[in-house]
């Protein structure tokens, strides 16, 4: 026997050895996330569908056909130009965007102070914020539009929705009260025995130091005003003028019911944002879920 065929028999049996392993490791990878892929399939399939259905013709998207034909990208300049598309995405970027900020600035306070502070009542408090969790806003919507309609002449606008998250919000105080307990007291007598009072204190130590949750609160803030059907129904259902985009899109499915290629594109312009906004936000909103004790 030759040096080189000597030497050729390890050398075939390490590669083969090696082929093995890597086979090995990756049916253990794909039975250890059988489970998540599925999951994932399970969540990704839908939007696939609304998209290619999207991009397809009138008449194909009637039809079982499920890659386009010819790709329609004029689906989606047809739908931007759609009378009334344009005034629904500017009324829902200022009711998302002002509840947002409304609801933070005013939650805040309130959930440092619960947390904070000791004062009487204040589990009375805290049992009053999660009695209004769990109060469905059916409950109070006749008594809340007579008010708004009969002594403030506000109905027919995004008004009704927008002035009360200046009060604070139940599930924000409560998220933002659950991380604010965890911030060392250590942090707040210092900041006190420099000097500091108790508003400086909230904007100088305990706002930074808070990031993760004020982030997680606005995004699902944020998702709630974008997605809100309820409150623009009852509220701006009479002015077209003040529609938002979830309560126009029901609107536009009824004038285009059977062209559902354009319904399609309709429905994911409007999911866009949203799906934008999480992809790149996604890191500050999981850490401030697992922060403040939630679990999704």
């Amino acid at each position: 026997m030759t040096l080189s065929s000597a030497l050729s028999v390890p050398l075939t049996t390490r590669t083969a050895a090696a082929k093995a392993a890597r086979r090995r490791a990756a049916l253990h990878w794909v039975a250890v996330h059988s489970l998540a892929l599925a999951a994932a399939l399970f969540f990704v399939l839908p939007f696939v569908f609304v998209f290619l259905t999207s991009v397809m013709s009138d008449r194909q998207a009637l039809t079982t056909d499920f890659w386009p034909h010819q790709w329609e990208w004029g689906n989606y300049l047809k739908v931007w130009r759609t009378p009334g598309f344009l005034t629904w995405w500017r009324n829902t970027l200022v009711y998302a965007g002002l509840g947002t900020v409304l609801t933070v600035v005013s939650s805040v306070p309130v959930a440092y102070a619960m947390a904070k502070f000791r004062f009487r009542g204040r589990n009375l408090s805290l049992m009053a914020v999660i009695s209004m969790m769990m109060l469905p806003p059916q409950v109070t919507v006749i008594p809340m539009y007579l008010f708004w309609a009969k002594q403030l002449h506000l109905t027919g606008t995004l008004w009704p929705l927008v002035i009360p998250m200046a009060f604070g919000d139940a599930f924000s105080i409560f998220l933002l009260r659950q991380f604010l307990l965890t911030v060392p007291k250590e942090y707040i007598e210092a900041a006190r025995i420099d000097g500091c009072g108790d508003l400086r204190t909230l904007l100088r130590v305990v706002l930074p130091m808070s990031k993760p949750a004020i982030a997680a609160v606005g995004l699902f803030q944020f998702f709630y005003c974008w997605n809100d059907y309820f409150g623009p129904q009852i509220y701006a259902s009479e002015n077209p003028g003040a529609w938002t985009l979830s309560y126009g899109l029901e609107s536009f499915k009824g004038a285009h019911h059977t062209n559902w290629n354009l319904t399609m594109a309709a429905t994911l312009l409007v999911m866009a944002p949203v799906i934008v906004l999480f992809f790149f936000a996604q890191k500050a909103f999981i850490e401030g879920v697992t922060l403040t004790g939630v679990k999704g």
